[in-house]
């Protein structure tokens, strides 16, 4: 989870003030159509016909991606979501192992109930740091009651793993596509894609929008 930074865009861009290409053949070009950029992704926030997406990816336990979730996307909401400038989807990176994978299955289970977006945000709302064991299936079910589901269905899906395979294609998808660190995020229209790597301050995230 390095602060650096990189802009990728289609190759007929060429180079960015000296920033690389996010190199992109024919097959690339349709891995990272908005389709599958989008496609098995949380619900998505704002408005589905704003012309810029941004992709978060994320693991639960990430230091940079609490972070973030307690300060740049607030302001990212105000200023372009609820505006209609931007919407936004999250995909799972779960690199810090079992536990991040089972918090991520436990927010499509959340999502079988219409509050994938309350749990995702009780998540980091109890956030204990990587790796110390904050994530259990007690946790999870404490979670699950503060955001008001049905238990019994809330421990049928995470206690059948109904999600596991969802959550593991999406980190296979992410890798595919150049994804090694939380947080990362694609923002993108139908033209171009920014890569920013790791939870830069607002204003990289304004240039980046602002730019497309």
């Amino acid at each position: 989870m390095k602060h650096r930074y990189y802009i990728a865009v289609p190759i007929i861009f060429g180079f960015i003030s000296g920033l690389f290409l996010y190199g992109i053949g024919d097959d690339k070009e349709v891995l990272l159509s908005r389709e599958n950029l989008i496609k098995n992704g949380s619900p998505m926030i704002g408005d589905p016909s704003a012309p810029i997406t941004i992709l978060e990816w994320g693991d639960y336990q990430c230091t940079y991606c609490y972070r973030f979730h307690e300060s740049s996307l607030n302001t990212i909401l105000d200023e372009y979501i609820n505006s209609g400038k931007v919407n936004l989807v999250f995909k799972d990176f779960p690199l810090n192992g079992p536990d991040s994978v089972l918090a991520a299955e436990a927010t499509y289970c959340a999502d079988d109930q219409g509050k994938y977006w309350e749990y995702h945000d009780e998540l980091y709302t109890n956030w204990g740091g990587e790796r110390t064991g904050w994530i259990t299936l007690d946790s999870l079910n404490k979670f699950a009651s503060t955001v008001n589901l049905e238990i019994g269905e809330f421990d049928s899906c995470l206690n059948e793993h109904k999600y596991r395979q969802k959550v593991l294609e999406l980190e296979k998808f992410g890798r595919d596509i150049g994804i090694d660190a939380t947080p990362s995020f694609l923002v993108f229209n139908d033209e171009k894609i920014i890569k920013i790597r790791g939870n830069q301050p607002i204003d990289v995230f304004r240039k980046a929008i602002d730019g497309l």
